[in-house]
């Protein structure tokens, strides 16, 4: 056992054979970086990105669209220098611990385990939506489809990560394909005054419904046509070639969802009914499919086939919750057992099971008091933990850059301190606007409850029994030659 007398934690001795009872198997490719970090956010373009428009309207979205993807670009190009320079599991985590000590780790691993639990939340809410419009299932039957998405995809992800990977790559490509199908179809019906449909409240405008404070309103929003992508260095100790392939997996990704982004704000908006029914609904593109296709088995089919656009995001956001559970656990952050993979897959099935418990509760606890506004509660909830992550991984690499400038850094990021810079100060604003914004505050405070309660376990007891894992040594290691 040995003690870090400045950041008041404590290293314990593991028993023979810990980390061999906590082993992962390298599988990914850059292809198969690119579909995790792409078919993590693609459900977004599907179901989430919509309550923006009841938020800000049109114009509101759009702006605040392009101000997140600024924010998106130098997080993902600081993320991309920093994955293959610290290529561990641990992600977000791993690299706030080697810039900020223990304490400036977990904080970035809690904030990040927030937004990974309550992700998978609001898109299986979203996938309930589209189901129970295709088969017209009563609205109290939701959580039984939350139930069998949790356990398909809980299942696969247990089954091994050869087979998770896979099944990411195709169902990730379908669902591109269903959206150029969306895309061209929309184009003929594409006429500017629908998504101008908005009624503007007072000192609003056709563009601006709800003027300057509506862009804000829909930061949140925007940030689902992102969110996520950051996941990507949570498999580093899965990929062949992560210092190769991880750059391009985060750059790629992030070119391609930015493309699906500008196509569907303008496609989905601007088609009938309109912004005003579009910005209300639980299932967007299948609004789009009947005006494109009509109100009949057809497009209930091309509903039915665009949950693989929820179920890509649904399934590659499991793999990252258990992923994030499974590296601060397997330091001592969180409960060892948490950590413990299978025997014969080599998957963390106990964080996989324990992370689908705790989200599926929080979705089902707002499901009985929100009144139908489950969806973009969980959104918000979701958001919040990723901005704080957000914030404490462009400190991280802000410090990194001064402290460590001896480690090797096969990529660097293009946009640098000034990037990340720019990229920390719009998180913090998004995240001063959700605890500032009333309509937000129920789902922040149960965010907030979450935080007290991870950092206070942390304080009493996970910071005094932590274990020498890979992304513990390095920033041991790297301490010592600062």
């Amino acid at each position: 056992m040995g003690d870090e007398p400045r950041s008041g934690v404590r290293y314990q001795d593991v028993e023979d054979g810990y980390f061999e009872r906590r082993g992962l198997r390298r599988y990914a490719g850059v292809w198969s970086l690119w579909a995790l970090g792409v078919g993590a956010v693609i459900s977004g373009d599907f179901f989430g990105w919509n309550f923006g428009l009841a938020a800000g309207g049109f114009g509101g979205l759009l702006i605040a669209t392009g101000i997140v993807t600024l924010m998106y670009i130098g997080l993902c190009d600081s993320i991309a220098e920093m994955s293959p320079a610290l290529p561990h599991t641990g992600g977000a985590y791993s690299f706030g611990r080697s810039a900020l000590g223990p304490w400036g780790g977990f904080v970035t691993g809690l904030a990040e385990n927030m937004e990974y639990v309550l992700t998978p939340a609001v898109i299986v809410v979203g996938i309930g939506g589209y189901l129970g419009a295709v088969f017209g299932t009563p609205a109290a039957f939701e959580p039984g489809w939350w139930v069998i998405a949790y356990t398909l995809f809980v299942g696969l992800n247990v089954w091994g990560v050869e087979a998770s990977f896979r099944f990411t790559v195709c169902i990730t490509f379908l669902a591109l394909a269903i959206l150029v199908v969306f895309y061209v179809g929309a184009i003929a019906h594409f006429d500017l005054d629908h998504a101008l449909d908005i009624a503007p409240r007072e000192g609003g405008s056709r563009w601006l419904p709800f003027g300057w404070k509506g862009v804000l309103a829909a930061t949140p929003f925007a940030v689902w046509f992102f969110l996520a992508i950051e996941q990507l260095p949570l498999a580093a100790e899965e990929a062949h070639d992560p210092k190769r392939d991880m750059p391009r997996g985060i750059l790629l990704g992030l070119f391609t969802l930015i493309l699906c982004a500008v196509l569907t704000l303008f496609l989905n908006a601007g088609i009938p009914p309109g912004a005003a029914a579009v910005g209300a609904s639980d299932e967007p593109l299948f609004l789009a499919f009947q005006t494109i296709f009509g109100d009949g088995i057809g497009s209930k089919l091309l509903a039915l086939v665009a949950v693989a656009g929820l179920i890509a995001s649904f399934h590659t956001i499991v793999y990252a919750y258990g992923r994030n559970i499974y590296s601060l656990s397997r330091s001592g952050y969180f409960p060892k057992w948490l950590s413990v993979t299978h025997a014969s897959r080599s998957t963390p099935h106990v964080a996989l099971i324990a992370g689908a418990v705790v989200g599926f509760v929080v979705a089902l606890v707002l499901h009985f008091q929100q009144d139908g506004l489950v969806g973009a509660a969980l959104l918000n909830m979701a958001v919040f933990g990723a901005v704080i992550a957000y914030v404490m991984q462009m400190i991280a690499f802000v410090r990194l850059r001064r402290d460590l400038p001896h480690i090797e850094r096969p990529y660097v990021s293009r946009t640098g301190v000034p990037g990340a810079v720019l990229a920390g100060v719009i998180a913090t604003i998004i995240l001063v606007y959700l605890l500032y914004d009333e309509s937000y505050r129920p789902g922040i405070v149960g965010c907030l409850l979450w935080f007290l309660a991870g950092i206070g376990y942390f304080a009493v007891r996970g910071r005094h029994g932590l274990v020498r894992s890979p992304e513990e040594e390095f920033a041991i290691e790297s301490q010592r030659r600062r």
